[in-house]
């Protein structure tokens, strides 16, 4: 007969395996979390700028309820950080969020659909109303529109992570950093982790290590890309990049691109990065651990700063490079593959999946102790590629 070491460990402590060790932990289950670095790196997608948390996500309509929760648990957290540390800046801040581009396109138009389907409250700027709001938008085509979201806010990562691993930890999750699985063993009844100098036993195992994903559970569709940070000055003080008159945004430009950040929130620089609408980029082998910068990481970006955000220096003060994990249809991936009750994986989320960290650690707690969900979510499933 196994002794099992324990219940259900967690193989990935970034935003998503800390969100789910923290809500495994508050409900009593017997939780180890296992982190190959330190917890907090900056080799994955959960450091760097603030994120933007949606309540009128585009993507699925399912994605409304877990954004909706999240939010719900990021301010009980940052209750619970108040009362433990008074004066703490809040992790989750209701400054309101902007989305820009066509009114048919997936930015703005998708959000105003998803807000319209579920009561989410909105307005919406013409493209001469949102320049005069905004002014540091410029180059705004005049068919595009503005949808400005007032719940919506900004989640601040590094400070987000600390305070969802200390709640598993004061809930009673084991917490072992610097350890790596090197392969997930399935055996009757559970599955053996391997590291390279040990190996334990779990009933169930919660997979969430973001862009090493694929090789724990290889076949797994997902695609890891090179995703850079960056941070500009402003040419001027005072210069209405202040989060109320330049807040968190995702701007669909002509080209399909999409241009996101946030104002001086947390720095005197303003956040700024640039992807593939499509969720392409720089294919990146995630053991490539030097994460130098070159100009690449930055050029493009720079360059329509002067037409679309001018007022800004075109050389970053700083950039961090990540990783961004996605799934073929840029969805999240999340449940049992096959079926199988011992392993629940979870990733897929790319750079924005952090701001709904707290909403997926509750589905995947929901998923290893067999409580009902209130969000159905076979549209995540891992078995939709099959």
């Amino acid at each position: 007969m196994t002794r099992w070491d324990a219940e259900t460990a967690v193989v990935g402590l970034g935003a998503w395996g800390a969100a789910a060790l923290w809500r495994l932990a508050s409900r009593g289950v017997d939780v180890v979390g296992f982190e190959r670095f330190t917890a907090g790196h900056t080799l994955g997608s959960s450091h760097g700028c603030s994120r933007m948390l949606r309540l009128a996500r585009p993507e699925h309509p399912g994605l409304v309820p877990l954004a909706r929760r999240s939010k719900e648990l990021w301010e009980q957290l940052t209750d619970t950080e108040r009362d433990t540390a008074s004066g703490r800046e809040s992790l989750f801040t209701a400054c309101g969020g902007l989305a820009i581009g066509p009114e048919d396109g997936r930015v703005a138009g998708g959000t105003l659909r998803a807000a319209r389907a579920h009561g989410v409250p909105v307005r919406t700027f013409t493209a001469s109303a949102l320049r005069f709001r905004h002014p540091r938008h410029t180059g705004v085509p005049r068919r595009h529109i503005g949808v400005w979201e007032p719940s919506a806010g900004v989640v601040r990562p590094e400070p987000a992570l600390r305070a969802m691993l200390t709640a598993a930890e004061q809930a009673g999750a084991r917490v072992a950093t610097d350890s790596r699985i090197t392969q997930v063993e399935h055996i009757p009844g559970g599955v053996r982790l391997h590291t390279p100098h040990a190996s334990l036993t779990a009933r169930q195992v919660v997979l969430t290590a973001g862009a090493w994903l694929p090789a724990l559970l290889p076949g797994l569709p997902l695609q890891t890309v090179r995703m850079p940070l960056a941070r500009f000055r402003e040419l001027e003080t005072d210069s209405g990049f202040d989060p109320e008159s330049f807040p968190s945004f995702r701007r669909e430009l002509d080209d399909g691109r999409i241009l996101w950040g946030s104002g001086t929130q947390d720095t005197q620089n303003v956040s700024l990065a640039l992807y593939d609408g499509m969720g392409e980029g720089k294919p990146f082998d995630p053991e490539d651990t030097d994460r130098s910068v070159s100009a690449e990481d930055w050029s493009d970006l720079a360059r329509l700063l002067p037409a679309k955000v001018p007022g800004l220096e075109t050389v970053p003060a700083r950039v961090a490079v990540g990783t961004r994990t996605h799934a073929p249809d840029g969805m999240y991936v999340l449940g049992r593959p096959g079926g199988d009750p011992r392993v629940i994986v979870a990733g897929g989320a790319g750079i924005h999946g952090l701001a709904q960290a707290p909403g997926i650690g509750e589905a995947v707690a929901d998923l290893a102790t067999g409580t009902p969900s209130p969000v159905p979510l076979d549209f995540l499933s891992p078995d939709r590629f099959n």
